[in-house]
């Protein structure tokens, strides 16, 4: 069954990249947005800037787009959608970084092309040139773009050639741990029809690694070492998530997996890929921090997680939890029901960013 499942997984991959192409839009203005593609720091961008005149400087959000680290394009026709949207709202300047993608690059190739466009446009001479208020940027992101957005603001953190600091993150139904891969949320939407936990750790393990082996073991939820159990604490969702999320679900002691794929393929307890993984010392200085989660999503529970230790740390933080939607409900839309919720989910999210950015 491993081979039908790898074939089928494959040919779902393959599928997600020809809906990613056909679903491309060129850059295209309007009467209120300038939109061109343009690279910073040599990463393609696609670049939304307001064409009305501002009174004062404008404000800014680095947009990074989901698709498992694998799949996805800021020229998709969803992406583009919400960062004019974005710019249009609120008047401000939206950079959608094109980072490369898995499984032709694994990390840290993703992490450390948001990273060079962020450190880039942070630098007080670009954001001059784009009339961007230094105190009001925010990085922001869905699902494997959530994650990187985390993993940009904490990095800034111990950057000392970064001098403008975040004012904000908005991370939309992230991925934040790749340690426990069978979390109440993986439970209980293992078949997910958009996002089933198979593919879920399918996108996981090929952010790392093409090889199969440890792809197997994340299947069974035995890839983290022994030498590694200390990490476990920062994602105990025993300890971590409200009564309501526990409902039956028995916390049990992890299973330890080879020393050897952790060796070879340290990226998955790496922060970087698991923005779970750091201290309360270091999550104490992030910015204002939006959180996104849906009900029927593999990924709700880090996305829970994640705001229970912001909030523990002092991070102030709003946590948005949708009980009518699915992963990528802002962005996936097959019906006229979703496309209300999509609807509500993206005018609140610019909401919070027009009221705290």
């Amino acid at each position: 069954s491993l081979a039908a499942d790898h074939l089928g997984l494959m040919d779902y991959m393959e599928a997600l990249k020809l809906i990613t192409a056909a679903d491309y839009v060129p850059p295209t203005s309007d009467e209120n947005v300038t939109v061109t593609d343009t690279e910073f720091s040599n990463v393609p961008v696609r670049l939304f800037v307001p064409r009305k005149v501002s009174d004062g400087l404008r404000r800014a959000v680095l947009y990074f787009h989901g698709g498992g680290w694998c799949v996805g394009d800021a020229g998709m026709k969803s992406y583009d959608h919400v960062a004019r949207w974005t710019s249009n709202k609120l008047n401000a300047v939206v950079v959608s970084v094109n980072y490369r993608l898995a499984p032709k690059h694994h990390f840290p190739a993703q992490f450390e092309d948001v990273y060079s466009v962020t450190k880039f446009f942070l630098q007080s001479s670009i954001l001059s040139q784009y009339g961007v208020d230094p105190d009001r940027v925010c990085v922001a992101g869905d699902s494997a773009g959530g994650n990187l957005a985390a993993a940009v603001a904490q990095q800034l953190l111990e950057d000392p050639a970064v001098k403008t600091k975040l004012k904000a993150q908005a991370l939309l139904y992230p991925a934040l741990q790749s340690l426990d891969l069978n979390l109440p949320s993986y439970r209980e939407n293992e078949n997910d029809p958009l996002l089933p936990r198979s593919l879920m750790v399918r996108f996981w393990s090929e952010y790392i690694t093409s090889d199969a082996s440890l792809r197997e073991a994340m299947a069974s939820n035995r890839h983290v070492p022994v030498e590694a159990s200390h990490l476990f604490q920062f994602v105990n969702w025993s300890n971590l998530l409200p009564e309501e999320l526990k409902k039956d679900h028995v916390y049990t002691s992890p299973t330890y997996g080879s020393s050897e794929l952790a060796r070879k393929y340290p990226g998955f307890l790496d922060p970087r890929v698991a923005p779970l993984l750091v201290s309360d010392a270091r999550l104490r200085q992030l910015p204002l921090t939006y959180i996104l989660t849906c009900e029927y999503d593999v990924l709700r529970d880090d996305g829970f997680m994640y705001a229970r230790r912001l909030q523990a740390a002092g991070v102030p933080v709003t946590h948005d939890h949708a009980k009518d939607a699915f992963h990528g409900a802002m962005m996936f839309v097959s019906s006229p029901a979703q496309l209300a919720v999509g609807h509500r989910l993206l005018n609140r999210f610019v909401e919070w960013l027009n009221e705290n950015l």
